[in-house]
């Protein structure tokens, strides 16, 4: 009963949402979260957790395949840094509000020294012990190689390598060319922006939390939750036909799954007004366009509102809305998560004819 109880839980929606709320509450909480019992009592948890549910055949079968190993290695490295990283920004939090210096500022830590020997020491023990740990993974693990290619046959499910996993999880919420190329480019674009928006000096050369509140959150978001979780649920989550399966859900390759998706248009034309869809292009997607530009430019007031009176002045115009841009373009993904999962929508604005379905 407990494992069917998380099989149904496991749907994205239901998930998806337990992680920002478990991110909101863990980023409101750091004096809790960004301590060592914490870390410990975290650490224990997940490890029983874990041990518990390899115990279970299907569960094994799926983590263990060669190419879902990396991801469990991935899963423990970036929530082990993403801890210790708000950890030490606790930890120097506390000393700025005492009057003291952060801890890398502290002059024990501020002595410099020659990059040799003590840096290429360094590198050189990290190269020869990864050199040693993938000898070991090569004579313990087999590489997922398969028979050559068959033009009549497709593997299913058909994944892309783990880290196109995400962009292939966006598929399903998103038009191809929004999903594998215009999204993936505005993450490009903000990477490459981000040291050009961010005049905050605070921060550089030290761990920080709450003088860096706004941009850690921003980037642990877009990180965590709309890059690491999408890969979670394509890797672990999506079995044959790229249905959902529980994480104690055989991958039964007849599993069906009912699903009616229209687009906005199709609901207000013909299901609200019980007309058919008009001709005419532009009439006939008014309201996603209303919708698009609402979104886009109406919320502007309101963002400005609440955070631009303090936040352009010391950006600057250009620098502020680029920002806004980008992070409109960041919650357009949620957003059209949720409306997938509750009103089986597929675009809210549907023109094939420009190659414009968002």
């Amino acid at each position: 009963m407990i494992k069917e109880a998380i099989n149904y839980l496991s749907s994205p929606v239901y998930s998806f949402t337990a992680f920002i709320v478990l991110f909101v509450i863990a980023l409101r909480r750091i004096d809790i979260v960004g301590t060592k019992k914490f870390g410990l009592g975290l650490l224990i948890g997940t490890l029983v957790i874990f041990g518990w549910m390899i115990s279970d055949p299907v569960f094994f079968t799926v983590i263990s395949l060669p190419d879902n190993i990396p991801i469990i290695i991935l899963n423990g490295l970036v929530f082990w840094s993403t801890w210790y990283s708000l950890y030490k920004g606790h930890q120097n939090d506390l000393r700025i509000a005492a009057g003291e210096p952060p801890i890398e500022g502290t002059p024990e830590n501020r002595e410099k020294v020659w990059a040799w020997p003590n840096l290429v020491y360094i590198e050189l023990l990290c190269g020869i012990l990864c050199t040693i740990f993938l000898i070991a993974w090569a004579i313990f693990f087999k590489a997922p190689l398969e028979e050559p290619a068959n033009p009549t046959w497709a593997p299913n499910p058909a994944k892309a390598p783990w880290y196109f996993l995400g962009l292939q999880e966006m598929l399903v919420y998103f038009d191809p060319w929004m999903a594998g190329v215009v999204l993936p480019g505005l993450i490009l674009v903000g990477l490459i922006a981000i040291p050009f928006i961010d005049v905050n000096p605070k921060g550089n050369g030290y761990y920080t939390f709450k003088e860096r509140k706004f941009a850690i959150t921003g980037f642990l978001f877009g990180w965590l939750a709309l890059w690491i979780f999408l890969i979670q649920v394509g890797t672990f989550l999506r079995g044959p036909n790229w249905t959902f399966y529980g994480p104690f859900e055989y991958w039964d390759a007849h599993k069906v799954v009912a699903e009616n998706n229209i687009n906005l248009s199709e609901i207000m034309w013909i299901k609200l007004f019980n007309v058919g869809l008009p001709k005419n292009i532009f009439v006939r997607e008014i309201f996603g366009l209303l919708a698009t530009f609402g979104y886009m430019f109406g919320l502007l007031p309101l963002i400005y509102k609440k955070w631009g009176k303090s936040y352009m002045p010391r950006m600057g115009a250009i620098r502020y809305y680029i920002m806004i841009f980008l992070i409109l373009g960041m919650m357009s993904l949620p957003i059209k998560m949720y409306l997938r999962w509750f009103f089986n929508l597929k675009y809210v604005l549907a023109m094939p004819e420009f190659e414009l379905n968002l």
